[in-house]
């Protein structure tokens, strides 16, 4: 039996109670006891003048792909994140016919990236997971099973309603990968093919998800304009399935909405009267990231990334392409709109040809290019097949604190691991608030905020022995300094490790040790029980 002691800490158990002054013994993987420990260890790590606290739990990420390539996650395990929540935005790696491999690559390569270097064609959620396993992860992984793949099993990646004879097998997928241990489904309304369906498929895939107590995940159809017509489709979404709901990256996007922020929490007290099991994540920072494709009407990926990069050659249907921008089209999200070309930064491409386009801003990359805003994202979406990362910036400090202190709010990253200048969460969103909003700020107690990042996560996708330090628990353990924690990177520099992270357990071993990474990869996947 394998013993660890880690002494003299200021332990944080996650529950939002008062920190201790105590020792932690690990033996075998998992918390032993917690107290004043006498009894020698194989393994000693004197924690003076640090926090111990549990592993922190991302429920956005998208090391989907990352992690098959580099096992390690290390803007994650950097960071003190032990567990993650991989199936974001209902567009991910499984379920994947083998008919789908090539156009899904292509739409997935906006988000998670692209490689020859892995066999796709593994098809189901179950085998997916069980390559993450054969990869040795550095973290806990777990999943989410994506309409959108879904979908596309089901019916295609067309622009039309599905048949009811669809619906049920839609149904019928999402009960095998919910078997498979899927902790429950995910969608993303602005993302195709999700973004084709109305609510009734999304309500009835959501009441077998419920019957395994699993949580559904939604980037919901608006952030911005009809965001509150949005908030009440996922109300009723919940109200008619049954299901727990989780909003990602909770946000109100662009000046003109900024006023809507009451109505929009008011929505969510209105849910938990109800009995609606309601919850969102955040990241700290005022400006978000996804594929650049989202910037162009929602009918522009009708059947796929071959057919958006036809379309996009097309000069007559960019003129249509840039009228609708212009004019909006109802109930969809107008990055150009509520952020603006200057405010839209690329992020990623996967060509060299595109390279120095990295770091601009798309008036930045028209002025190099020596074109129009339009003509210059165009060029650059058709030239990379939509493999285009972006930053887009939407709100302000204020609305960040204001989110962050909901009793509904827990922490994630979002983070992009594609090549290029990701956005600064993937390195930094947790320390981020340890250091600005706890020790700069004040905005709340270093217990409250271990809390959001630890046991309020747990509890939203049904973990029982992780989240919090207790005895028979699993060992994910981050240790840190309260007086320095504080993340690095900034968007123009944004691959940077933070400071404060003294060690990080994984199961039981340790992953970073005095800051730095030991190579260690001792993660599990975690499989949904019901």
């Amino acid at each position: 039996m394998s013993t660890m002691l880690i002494k003299n800490g200021r332990v944080i158990d996650g529950t939002g109670a008062a920190s201790i002054n105590a020792d932690v013994l690990v033996k075998d993987g998992k918390i032993a006891a917690i107290g004043t420990i006498t009894e020698p260890a194989d393994q000693v790590i004197d924690a003076a003048g640090l926090a111990v606290a549990p592993g922190f739990i991302d429920t956005h990420s998208h090391s989907d792909l990352d992690v098959l390539l580099r096992p390690q996650v290390m803007p994650k395990v950097m960071q003190g994140i032990t567990t993650e929540l991989l199936g974001q935005d209902g567009v991910s790696m499984a379920p994947l016919p083998t008919q789908y491999i090539s156009p899904w690559r292509k739409n997935l390569a906006g988000l998670d990236g692209d490689t020859d270097e892995i066999d796709w064609t593994y098809e189901t959620t179950d085998n997916y997971l069980k390559m993450i396993e054969k990869a040795h992860p550095g973290l806990n992984e777990m999943y989410l099973v994506p309409h959108g793949n879904i979908r596309m099993e089901a019916m295609g990646l067309d622009n039309r309603l599905p048949t009811d004879e669809e619906i049920e097998k839609m149904k019928a997928i999402t009960r095998r990968e919910m078997e498979a241990g899927a902790m429950g489904l995910s969608t993303g309304l602005i993302y195709i093919p999700c973004a084709y369906s109305e609510s009734k498929e999304i309500i009835e895939m959501c009441k077998v998800v419920a019957e395994y107590d699993g949580v559904f995940v939604i980037h919901q159809r608006s952030e911005a304009d009809t965001i509150l017509d949005s908030m009440k489709e996922v109300i009723e979404i919940g109200r008619k399935s049954g299901v727990k709901v989780h909003w990602s990256h909770f946000k109100v996007c662009g000046k003109q909405n900024w006023d809507k922020i009451d109505a929009v929490l008011e929505l969510l007290e209105e849910a938990k009267k109800e009995g609606i099991t309601v919850s969102f994540d955040q990241y700290p920072y005022v400006a978000g990231s996804t594929m650049m494709g989202a910037i162009l009407p929602p009918w522009v990926h009708d059947g796929g990334t071959d057919k958006a990069v036809a379309r996009l050659a097309d000069p007559e249907l960019r003129k249509k392409m840039v009228y609708d921008m212009e004019h909006g089209i109802p109930g969809w999200d107008n990055f150009v709109d509520f952020a603006g070309f200057e405010n839209i930064y690329v992020t990623s491409v996967k060509t060299e040809k595109n390279a120095d386009a990295v770091g601009l801003s798309i008036v930045e990359l028209a002025e190099k290019r020596g074109v129009d805003p339009y003509t210059a994202a165009f060029d650059l979406l058709m030239e990379e097949e939509n493999a285009v990362g972006m930053v887009d910036f939407y709100g302000t400090e204020e609305h960040v604190k204001r989110f962050m202190m909901r009793p509904e709010m827990n922490a994630c990253t979002d983070g992009l691991l594609c090549p290029g200048k990701p956005h600064p969460r993937l390195y930094g969103s947790f320390v981020r608030i340890l250091g600005k909003y706890v020790r700069e700020e004040k905005l709340m107690s270093l217990e409250q905020a271990i809390y959001k990042m630890t046991a309020k996560p747990a509890s939203v996708l049904g973990l029982t022995d992780r989240g919090t330090l207790k005895v028979g628990n699993w060992a994910d353990i981050t240790i840190f300094d309260p007086n320095t924690v504080i993340d690095k990177g900034t968007f123009t520099d944004p691959i940077q490790f933070p400071d404060g992270i003294a060690y990080v357990i994984v199961n039981g071993q340790v992953a970073v040790d005095h800051g730095k990474h030991t190579g260690a990869l001792n993660g599990q996947v975690i499989r949904h029980k019901a």
